[in-house]
């Protein structure tokens, strides 16, 4: 009797998900398919992080990512649109697009947003509205919310490259554990365990 297919849990993010600077197996991403494959449960994770990636890049690259099934849509984009200084309102709409078209086709995909703050330099006042980007999405989509993907790392000096904002090797072992944190519930109720 063939095994069942695995589900696929998609990454869409930016340098964050890509592992800027690191081999792609110390990315977070991998470090969640080796805590799935620990415990034997039948999933796959998809690494479509793009550095440099903003959100209207990953909104013009999911109809091909869509070509393949996405039970779990992991949304890590936003932050160059931050540090760019795009408005709040443009990220708001293109994250919100990229749901729509996942669920349009996979209306059962779950859907975890993956918060993402930006530096004080940028303002108190566009800080507070690029925060709630995340926070609304969540709320309106009936989605998981990471409320900082990057928690316990953004800030250290000694958990990020010398760039000061890309995690280190040990910095992504903590952002996969802030992702566990949301997405091992969900994947423990569809595993059925």
């Amino acid at each position: 009797m063939a095994a069942p297919a695995p589900r696929f849990i998609l990454f869409l993010g930016d340098s964050i998900t890509a592992g800027y600077g690191l081999d792609p197996e110390q990315a977070f991403p991998a470090l969640i398919q080796e805590k799935i494959d620990a415990k034997r449960w039948n999933f796959k994770v998809v690494n479509a992080g793009q550095s440099g990636d903003t959100s209207a890049g990953g909104l013009n690259r999911l109809d091909w990512l869509l070509k393949n099934r996405v039970d779990i849509l992991i949304l890590e984009l936003g932050a160059n649109d931050g540090l760019r200084g795009l408005p709040a309102e443009t990220t708001r709409k293109n994250l919100q697009a990229i749901i729509d078209r996942t669920k349009g086709k996979y209306p059962e995909a779950k859907v975890i947003v993956a918060g993402m703050k930006v530096p004080p330099n940028m303002g108190g006042d566009y800080g507070r509205k690029f925060e709630a980007v995340f926070v609304d999405l969540a709320k309106k989509n009936k989605a998981v919310l990471i409320p900082f993907v990057l928690e316990g790392v953004g800030g250290s000096r000694e958990l990020n490259l010398a760039d000061g904002i890309h995690p280190t090797t040990k910095g992504h072992e903590i952002v996969a554990a802030n992702v566990w944190k949301v997405l091992e519930p969900i994947l423990r109720s569809l595993a059925g365990t």
